[in-house]
């Protein structure tokens, strides 16, 4: 189901709890929410459809994808940079690495752990500062 995006400061700003197999649904919400938005958005973490879960879906090009209970395990190559967020308005500073690895569990609930780069390491980075309470 297609849900509205949360705006309210002080509810992003509440770390997230982890996610269980009773979550499915939460993650089925946001991956519609995330398809009905790829006009404007490249990822969605499960606080900004008022969840407050440790969930977020990535889009990569055509295809979009679950991180449950993410994890970066590793980092390197950091950089300044702006991005732009669905829940605020115009862009924000932050720092960001170029390359960083994460143990997370896939849509099926099982261990995963990646390797990210570049633009799809951003997007993750930034969705995890979302469960994290960290509001950009």
């Amino acid at each position: 189901m297609i849900k509205p995006i949360v705006r309210d400061m002080m509810f992003l700003s509440m770390k997230s709890e982890p996610a269980t197999v009773s979550d499915r649904q939460v993650v089925q919400d946001l991956l519609d929410t995330l398809r009905a938005n790829l006009d404007r958005c490249v990822g969605l973490a499960a606080n900004m459809i008022g969840v407050r879960k440790n969930i977020i879906v990535v889009s990569a090009g055509i295809l979009q994808f679950p991180m449950i209970n993410a994890v970066i395990t590793k980092r390197s190559g950091a950089f300044a940079t702006e991005e732009g967020c669905l829940s605020l308005d115009g862009l924000r500073p932050c720092t960001r690495y170029r390359e960083i690895e994460v143990d997370y569990l896939d849509g099926n609930f099982q261990k995963q752990h990646n390797r990210y780069t570049g633009f799809l390491a951003q997007i993750i980075q930034h969705e995890l500062d979302h469960v994290a309470g960290v509001v950009i």
